[in-house]
């Protein structure tokens, strides 16, 4: 899975726990995967699966109670996990830019929008007070913010839901990030806004060549925008590959199921929408066995015993299962 020359960040191994009175929760296992610049990967998952606890681990913003207690997380070559302090403050400001779920909690209502871009462009970039008004005007502007001058004195409040999400995603480029985190950025907003949203990214992407990271539980936004996909049950990744392989062969049987949980516009309106039956795992211990096994109708002894490697079933794709959907049967590894 490595063939990637210079990825623009490469995670091998990740593991994080979370230490709570009840006992630990293994909330990430073992996680590996990289992206190149330019690249657009999605990760998608059911709620618990681990999406959003990895890309915080990622930047080190972590309660008290978790710990990284393994693996390796490198950012063009540097050592996130060996960064002092000062480094980790610079490489969260300036090389990752971060778009959370919900852009009302993330702003903060007392200042207006124009302080809240312009003190990141005065940390972290060093411009002085007029440039950095002039530069948080421009990317209102980028995100087609209209009267751009005149809304960097309005608070957040003043903002629609879409165009808070956008003056969230103008903070988040306004250091020329080489990386982009959108943590399920338009879960919140209606359907005619996150398609404003999702083509202002793709344009977004071809002016910046950015690498972003997009997480998100709706499959059809990721057939849309990404390169290819990570899929998470578990805390850990079950299948990746490039999105139109990925959707044409999925391997894994949680891929599949997300799959056919996704209406159809030829299915009766009367139909109901197909439900992946029973509950997600519990994460008080490191996996020993398959943790889609229970709720996986191909499930067999090994998978019951042994937790699957990830095996390479194509290009850039490979899947964490026992089962071949070739056969019907057992792989044979």
């Amino acid at each position: 899975m490595r063939d990637t020359p210079q990825p623009l960040l490469d995670v091998t191994a990740l593991k994080t726990v979370f230490h709570t009175r009840s006992g630990d929760v293994h909330a990430v296992n073992e996680v590996s995967f990289d992206i190149a610049p330019g690249e657009l990967v999605g990760v998608v998952g059911e709620s618990g699966s681990g999406k959003s606890v990895t890309m915080m681990s990622l930047m080190g913003l972590l309660p008290k109670s978790a710990e990284i207690s393994g693996g390796e997380v490198l950012f063009q070559g540097r050592n996130v996990r060996g960064m002092d302090r000062n480094d980790l403050l610079a490489f969260r400001g300036r090389d990752v830019g971060v778009v959370f779920q919900d852009p009302m909690t993330s702003l903060n209502p007392v200042f207006n929008v124009g302080y809240q871009i312009t003190d990141r462009l005065r940390k972290y970039m060093g411009l002085s007070r007029a440039d950095a008004r002039k530069r948080a005007a421009e990317l209102l502007a980028l995100v087609g913010i209209p009267d751009p001058e005149q809304r960097l004195r309005d608070y957040p409040h003043q903002f629609s839901g879409g165009m808070r999400q956008r003056v969230m995603i103008a903070i988040a480029l306004a250091c020329d990030p080489k990386l982009l985190i959108a943590d399920e950025p338009t879960t919140a907003l209606d359907v005619t806004i996150q398609a404003q949203i999702l083509e202002l990214v793709r344009e977004l992407r071809q002016k910046l060549d950015m690498g972003i990271i997009w997480i998100t539980h709706d499959l059809g936004v990721v057939a849309g925008i990404a390169d290819r996909v990570l899929v998470m049950y578990g805390g850990q990744i079950v299948e990746q590959g490039p999105v139109a392989e990925l959707f044409a062969n999925p391997q894994h049987p949680y891929t599949r199921a997300l799959l056919e949980t996704l209406p159809s516009v030829t299915e009766e309106r009367s139909e109901r929408l197909r439900t992946i039956e029973g509950q997600p795992p519990s994460l008080n211990a490191a996996p020993s066995s398959c943790s889609f096994a229970p709720r996986c109708r191909h499930a067999f002894d090994r998978c019951l015993r042994e937790n699957p490697t990830r095996i390479d079933v194509g290009p850039r794709h490979d899947a964490a299962c026992w089962w071949d959907p070739a056969t019907g049967g057992p792989r044979n590894v």
